[in-house]
């Protein structure tokens, strides 16, 4: 078996397993299902694409969430949606505190800038450890941090609240 469709057969077994999470990454940044159903298909075609740059396969988490994220901020910029608002709690029927304080803080997470937002999610909504999401992002792991932690405090400053962590 060839190099490149060993790198390919781990990706294909990468991307079937974890379509999820893609999904789910995409979407914290397009805020609507289809928008984030055509970034992640764009991801898969340029990850299969270049499949041959993927230098070690033990990576390929990182490398995949790097081309969604690319993908994903590409879209926006294409798009001119950095800042995407929903009145989501608007149309709700009854509230629910828990619901409310969820919305809130999704809500405050994306309007912070990019490489926060970014940081962020990979860290709380898609669990990524810190050495990871430096990979993810191609930056140190004490910039990650740095990053982490001015997100941290401007959303406490955003929703008033010391219990973010």
């Amino acid at each position: 078996m060839r190099k490149k469709d060993s790198k390919l057969d781990t990706l294909k077994a990468y991307i079937l397993g974890d379509q999820n999470h893609f999904y789910r990454l995409a979407y914290s940044y397009t805020k609507n299902s289809d928008d984030a159903a055509d970034v992640v298909q764009e991801a898969i075609c340029k990850a299969i694409e270049k499949v041959h740059t993927l230098q070690n396969e033990a990576y390929v988490k990182t490398w995949f969430y790097r081309i969604v994220i690319n993908e994903s901020l590409n879209y926006l910029r294409k798009n001119n949606k950095y800042s995407h608002k929903e009145g989501v709690l608007e149309n709700a029927s009854y509230e629910d505190k828990d619901v409310a304080e969820t919305f809130t803080l999704f809500n405050a997470v994306s309007e912070l800038e990019p490489k926060l937002r970014t940081v962020i999610i990979l860290r709380y909504y898609e669990d990524l450890k810190l050495s990871e999401i430096a990979k993810v992002t191609d930056s140190n792991l004490n910039t990650v941090k740095s990053r982490l932690y001015k997100a941290l405090d401007l959303l406490k400053i955003t929703i008033g609240s010391d219990d973010i962590e």
